[in-house]
């Protein structure tokens, strides 16, 4: 058995968790273990988390020990990065991980919104079932044109379903990507962005700047018939200005799979909206990706056995 530690705050997977413990000493904590943190940091050569632990000064401070970090998931928000790198702690992600996963869902939220499944749970009199059929109306996204604001992994990903799909793509992003779009997809200004998507969907990162980057104005840029989709960073929207288009008819509906803070708390704008559909941050969470998330174990372990 290694001598190493690894602490895991937010749980691992059955099988990369099984792995880890066959080569490395595991402590496996949670959020609420409190009391046992400050004795397991102490002895920490690594950590593992996912989205909800803070690895900040404070939590460095008590690690004396510590050399990696691992990530179980792709965003790195949760991560001081710099407060690592002044300590000479190495940070390992999985970026690839959950790239099918949010893919698929995004399409799932659309669906949802556009074309609700009726689903009959029993025997319906004949004018019942025919007037399902005279008033069901789907949204066909066939030759619609398809947002996307930020081109980067995911951003092209679902860009190419929309393709398939018969959709037209623009996109907007802070840096030019050009290289890496290999698919036909038109660059544009932001606000040509919003005013002519007839599905938004957004995939930008927490980065300076983006805090309620959708904002009133942008808002109000949007078709009457758009959706908007978030399983990005819940505080990239202006959760009230968004609550605000809904109601007056200004936006069709929209999907968001994050949110600021998680949970949303009662005062949240955004509850028991017709056409709004909240969901609790679900877009990475198949086995697949779980899995793919949780194999960070083995890039701490050979980043350990490799110092």
């Amino acid at each position: 058995m290694s001598p190493y530690v690894i602490v895991t705050t937010e749980g691992l997977e059955s099988a990369p968790l099984a792995w880890l413990k066959e080569r490395v000493q595991v402590i496996e904590l949670t959020l609420k273990d409190q009391s046992r943190l400050g004795a397991a940091l102490a002895r920490a050569d690594g950590i593992i988390v996912r989205t909800y632990t803070q690895v900040n000064e404070e939590l460095l401070a008590r690690a004396p020990r510590l050399k990696v970090v691992g990530r179980a998931g792709v965003g790195l928000e949760n991560i001081d990065q710099a407060a690592c790198h002044k300590r000479g702690i190495k940070v390992i992600s999985t970026p690839e991980a959950n790239t099918h996963a949010v893919r698929e869902y995004v399409f799932n939220l659309i669906f949802a919104l556009g074309r609700p499944v009726v689903r009959l749970h029993e025997p319906v009199a004949a004018e019942v079932f025919h007037q399902y059929r005279k008033t069901s109306r789907g949204m066909e996204l066939y030759g619609l044109t398809f947002g996307v604001l930020g081109m980067g992994r995911i951003g092209r990903a679902v860009s190419r379903v929309a393709i398939a799909l018969g959709m037209s793509v623009i996109y907007n992003d802070v840096v030019d990507v050009s290289s890496a779009v290999d698919f036909p997809a038109e660059a544009v200004a932001v606000d040509e962005l919003f005013r002519r998507a007839d599905i938004l969907t957004i995939h930008v990162s927490h980065r300076v700047g983006n805090r309620h980057f959708v904002s009133a104005d942008r808002l109000g840029l949007m078709k009457p018939s758009a959706l908007l989709i978030n399983t990005a960073r819940g505080e990239v929207i202006d959760a009230k200005a968004l609550a605000d288009a809904i109601k007056s008819g200004r936006l069709s509906g929209a999907a968001l799979d994050v949110h600021d803070p998680e949970p949303p708390g009662t005062d949240y704008p955004l509850w028991n909206l017709d056409r709004v559909i909240l969901a609790p941050h679900l877009a990475a969470r198949t086995q697949g990706a779980m899995d793919a998330m949780s194999w960070v174990a083995r890039d701490v372990v050979e980043y350990l056995h490799s110092q």
